[in-house]
């Protein structure tokens, strides 16, 4: 059927999203048999890269795969070549390609206008999909379950934030709180998209602008760098904006049982206190090491993925 593109959370159905995420959780448990021996994956990022980028290269070498690296200078996209005869040239040579660039997910299309590697994005101006993957990958090993979920986020409306507004609102009895700063809200278009698919599912998503009457009992607490990859604020002010949206411990007189996740980097005395971010509620660095599972189980989505263990999860 040709090569399996992950661009935008649209590339995946209902049941692809639960089972990239029960794959991720048997990956960590070691239930692989090389999937993607003898296959070539190429990892070209734009974009400084810790986590992404070593979780899909570890992860596709743990998987059987040999890896091509490029970084942001290597490529005759550098010189004018279209991203179209990028993406046909490489597709004769790679099975996947994983790209992180800070441009509009077209020109990731433009790679996958050939239907013979596939092409995954590691992040965009718009999603960042492997990272709302990998939530839902953390969310599954530590509640066992992705239904029924209630997450409240807080802070800037960005790449991080959109990508699981459009994974969580796919997800039936699932709700998201998104309490953003004023003006940085979800865009417009994405944030109607994730209503649309609520709608349809049975999901909640609510967006406010406030700290105010804050939700209670909710199952996790997630915040994202205010400063995030590539990207400047053109509000000299904004720090002023984003300091009532700080994660502090006083988040948990509400929630006393929930988890906190960060998709790091992240700034102590910014977006989160040491003492949430280091502290026993704290998932994020567990979080981190669940990239490099659930990006094999992307990469073993692209290729040929397994059904999952339990399509009601």
């Amino acid at each position: 059927m040709g090569a399996r593109h992950l661009i935008s959370m649209d590339d995946l159905s209902d049941t692809d999203i639960v089972a990239v995420a029960q794959t991720g959780a048997r990956m960590a448990r070691g239930e692989h048999d090389h999937p993607l021996a003898g296959r070539v994956v190429g990892v070209y990022f734009a974009r400084t890269s810790t986590r992404t980028r070593t979780a899909f290269s570890s992860g596709a070498l743990r998987l059987g795969a040999r890896l091509i690296a490029y970084g942001p200078g290597d490529l005759q996209l550098n010189t004018g070549e279209t991203t179209e005869d990028t993406g046909r040239v490489l597709s004769g040579m790679l099975d996947v390609l994983v790209a992180r660039t800070a441009a509009d997910q077209a020109e990731m299309r433009g790679w996958a206008g050939q239907d013979r590697m596939s092409v995954v994005n590691a992040m965009s101006a718009q999603e960042h999909p492997t990272q709302a993957l990998a939530d839902l990958t953390t969310l599954y090993r530590h509640f066992g379950r992705l239904h029924d979920l209630h997450l409240l986020y807080v802070g800037e409306g960005n790449n991080t934030a959109t990508a699981l507004a459009l994974a969580m609102t796919r997800l039936p009895g699932t709700t998201l709180e998104l309490r953003t700063p004023p003006g940085y809200g979800l865009p417009a278009d994405l944030a109607a998209r994730a209503h649309a698919q609520a709608a349809r599912t049975g999901a909640v998503i609510v967006e406010r602008h406030d700290m105010e009457q804050l939700p209670k009992d909710v199952d996790a607490i997630y915040t994202t760098r205010w400063q995030t990859t590539g990207t400047s604020k053109p509000d000299p002010d904004w720090r002023t904006v984003f300091a009532p949206f700080q994660v502090t411990a006083d988040l948990w007189r509400h929630s006393p049982h929930a988890v906190f996740l960060h998709d790091l980097p992240a700034h102590r005395g910014e977006e989160v206190s040491a003492d949430v971010l280091d502290g026993p509620a704290s998932l994020a660095f567990f979080q981190a090491e669940n990239k490099m599972y659930s990006a094999m189980a992307v990469l073993d989505w692209c290729r040929s993925i397994a059904p999952g263990e339990d399509e009601t999860a």
